[in-house]
């Protein structure tokens, strides 16, 4: 899992990236802009993944009941409604876990950063997990 993340990091970093494909701007992290980057550069991958695992959930979802629409529409109803409130959930998580820092400051961010890549990256395994032969 972890050499499919960052894999698709790879592919979220930016047009940097795009120039250069080993680029990696979590590797030899030396300062804090650095880690600031790292961080960045780890929620996007994270949160790309995810929404690559949620689409990847509603087509299997599909396959498996598309033949019954009413099963079809209750279940991605289902999938959507957790989702939402998944987001919901995994922000006010965030923000209790970037607390005491101030809003806007470089540790506030990586710390929100960090929280929200960690979490995204649990979900997406779940996500990916249901519905599997």
């Amino acid at each position: 899992m972890k050499s499919i993340l960052l894999a698709l990091a790879l592919f979220t970093g930016g047009a940097h990236a795009a120039e250069n494909a080993d680029y990696n701007p979590c590797d030899a992290v030396e300062n804090d802009r650095q880690t600031l980057a790292c961080s960045v550069f780890s929620k996007n991958a994270a949160e790309q993944l995810l929404s690559e695992n949620y689409e990847a959930l509603q087509e299997r979802m599909t396959s498996l009941y598309g033949s019954n629409a009413t099963q079809l529409n209750n279940i991605l109803s289902k999938i959507k409604t957790a989702q939402a409130l998944w987001l919901h959930q995994r922000d006010a998580d965030c923000a209790i876990a970037v607390f005491p820092a101030t809003a806007g400051t470089e540790a506030f961010n990586i710390a929100q950063n960090d929280c929200m890549a960690r979490i995204s990256d649990d979900r997406s395994e779940f996500l990916e997990s249901i519905g599997q032969d």
